[in-house]
C-alpha cells in the first residue's frame, strides 16, 4: 500500500527509467479495458466520465481500447481546453477522432458506467460540475467502475463503485468499503522506481518561492569542530549551496578562523576553548531556538567531555536533528535520549554496529537499519556504496552516494550528504 503523493514519485522515478507517462497510461487504459470486458463481457453501453488529469487520460485509452466490441461514449467533466496534462490531451484527441465527446447526458441507459474523473492528486470534496457528474453517477443505478480510486474518496460526496481497478498497489485509504472490490493491476512502473530514490523523490524537497525573505528557506546550526575543520565547514557550505537561506556554524574558536575562511556565507559562532564541552551546552540549547534544523557532529571529536556535551544538547533540543559522525559515538548506548525527539541518524557500517550494539552482517544492513529505525523513531540514513534509508515504515535505497573515483565517501562526501538532508 502506497501514499497517494508516492504516485507522482513513481510516474517521474518511471521515466527517469525509460518508462514515460504516456507508456503507463497506455498500459493502465488497456488494463482497466480488460478488466472491464473480464467482468462484464462485450456488446455493452459504456459510459467513460473523464476529468482534466491523468485519470481522464487512462479513461480516454480505456475508451479507444473498448470501441471495437462496445458502444462507448465519453464525457468530458471540463471542456476540452482544461485537460491539464500533455499525455491527457493526446489521448483525448484520439478518442475524438473515433467518438463524439459528449458534455452531458442522462446515465441510467448505460450498462457499466466508469469514472475516470478525479485520481489521487485530487483532495477534498468534489466541487463544480465534478460533484454534479457525482450525484448523477450515484444515482443512475447502473454498476459503476472507478479508475484507480473513487473520485471524491474520503469526502463526504465520493463515487460509490462496485469496482476499482487500481494501479501498481492499492493507495492508502482505499477500503472495500469506500471502493467496491479493489483489483490491482499491473501498469509496468519498473521495480527500482519504488526501490531506489530518484528524481521523482523532489516532489517532497520544498521550493523556493521567489517572494521568499532571507529566513524563509531555512535556519540551520551545525555544531562542529574542534579537531577537525573541514567536516563542519563542508556540511556548512553543503547546506547553503542547496537552498538553506542561513547557515550559523558554531564551533571552538580555536578553529573557528579557519572554518570561517571556507566560505564567506558560513555565519560562524566560535565557543569558547579547543573543544566542545558541558560549558557550552546552555548557550548552544539557545541558539537551537533560534533555527529550524540542527546538525551535530562532524568534527566534534570524541572526547568524553564532548560527547557527555551532545548527549545533554540532544535531550534539551527541540528542533529536528540530523545526527552525524562523533554525535552518534555519544548516542551509542544512550538511544532513549532519542526518544520523542526527531531527526536522522546517518551512520555507516562501523557507526550502525556501534549503534545496534553488536556486529551486523554485511547482507543484513537493510534489516538492522530498518530495526533501528523502528526501535528510535528516527529516519536512518546507512551509507555506503548503495545507501539505505529508513523511516521506520518503508525502505529505500540510494546509489548516487559513492560515486565512481570518489576515495572520501565516509569522510567529506558523507558530510555534504548530512547537510543536504537536513535541508529536506
Amino acid at each position: 500500500m502506497i501514499e497517494r503523493e508516492e504516485v507522482r514519485v513513481l510516474d517521474i522515478n518511471s521515466e527517469f527509467l525509460g518508462v514515460p507517462t504516456e507508456v503507463l497510461m497506455e498500459n493502465a487504459g488497456w488494463a482497466l479495458a480488460q478488466e472491464i470486458t473480464s467482468r462484464f463481457g462485450s456488446g455493452l453501453r459504456i459510459a467513460i466520465l473523464c476529468g482534466k488529469g491523468n485519470n481522464g487520460g487512462d479513461g480516454f485509452v480505456a475508451a479507444r481500447a473498448l470501441t471495437k466490441s462496445n458502444r462507448v461514449r465519453v464525457f468530458l467533466a471540463l471542456p476540452s481546453s482544461e485537460i491539464s496534462t500533455p499525455q491527457s490531451r493526446i489521448n483525448f484527441e484520439k478518442v475524438e477522432e473515433l467518438h463524439k465527446v459528449y458534455a452531458g447526458e442522462d446515465l441510467s441507459g448505460y450498462d457499466v458506467l466508469v469514472d475516470a474523473l478525479l485520481g489521487v492528486g485530487s483532495k477534498g470534496e468534489p466541487k463544480g460540475a465534478y460533484a454534479e457528474i457525482v450525484k448523477a453517477i450515484n444515482s443512475s443505478g447502473r454498476p459503476v467502475v472507478s479508475v484507480d480510486v473513487p473520485s471524491g474518496l474520503g469526502s463526504s460526496l465520493a463515487v460509490r463503485p462496485k469496482l476499482t481497478i487500481t494501479f501498481h498497489d492499492r493507495k492508502v485509504g482505499m477500503s472495500e468499503e469506500g471502493c467496491g472490490e479493489i483489483v490491482v493491476a499491473d501498469v509496468g512502473i519498473p521495480a527500482d522506481a519504488e526501490r531506489y530514490v530518484g528524481p521523482g523523490d523532489l516532489v517532497h524537497y520544498p521550493v523556493p518561492s521567489p517572494d521568499a525573505h532571507k529566513g524563509q528557506n531555512g535556519r540551520l546550526l551545525v555544531i562542529g569542530g574542534g579537531p577537525y575543520t573541514g567536516a563542519p565547514a563542508l556540511a556548512g557550505m553543503a547546506a547553503y549551496r542547496i537552498g538553506t537561506d542561513l547557515v550559523f556554524l558554531a564551533c571552538p574558536e580555536s578553529v573557528s578562523d579557519v572554518v570561517a575562511s571556507y566560505s564567506p556565507n558560513l555565519i560562524v559562532l566560535p565557543l569558547r576553548g579547543k573543544r566542545l564541552g558541558p560549558e557550552h551546552v546552555e548557550h548552544l540549547v539557545t541558539l537551537t531556538e533560534g533555527v529550524d534544523a540542527v546538525l551535530l557532529g562532524p568534527g566534534l571529536g570524541d572526547e568524553p567531555a564532548t560527547l557527555e556535551a551532545v548527549r545533554s544538547i540532544i535531550a534539551r533540543c527541540n528542533r529536528p536533528m540530523v545526527l552525524d559522525a562523533d554525535a552518534l559515538k555519544a548516542v551509542g548506548g544512550h538511544l532513549e535520549i532519542l526518544r520523542h525527539k526527531t531527526g536522522v541518524l546517518t551512520p555507516h557500517h562501523r557507526e550502525l554496529e556501534m549503534l545496534v550494539g553488536h556486529p551486523v552482517p554485511s547482507d543484513s544492513r537493510m534489516e538492522f537499519a530498518d530495526e533501528l529505525a523502528k526501535a528510535t523513531g528516527w529516519t536512518v540514513l546507512l551509507k555506503g556504496r548503495i545507501d539505505l534509508i529508513s523511516d521506520g515504515r518503508q525502505v529505500k535505497m540510494n546509489r548516487t552516494g559513492n560515486w565512481p573515483g570518489s576515495k572520501t565517501f565516509t569522510g567529506r562526501n558523507s558530510f555534504r550528504l548530512t547537510a543536504v538532508r537536513t535541508r529536506s
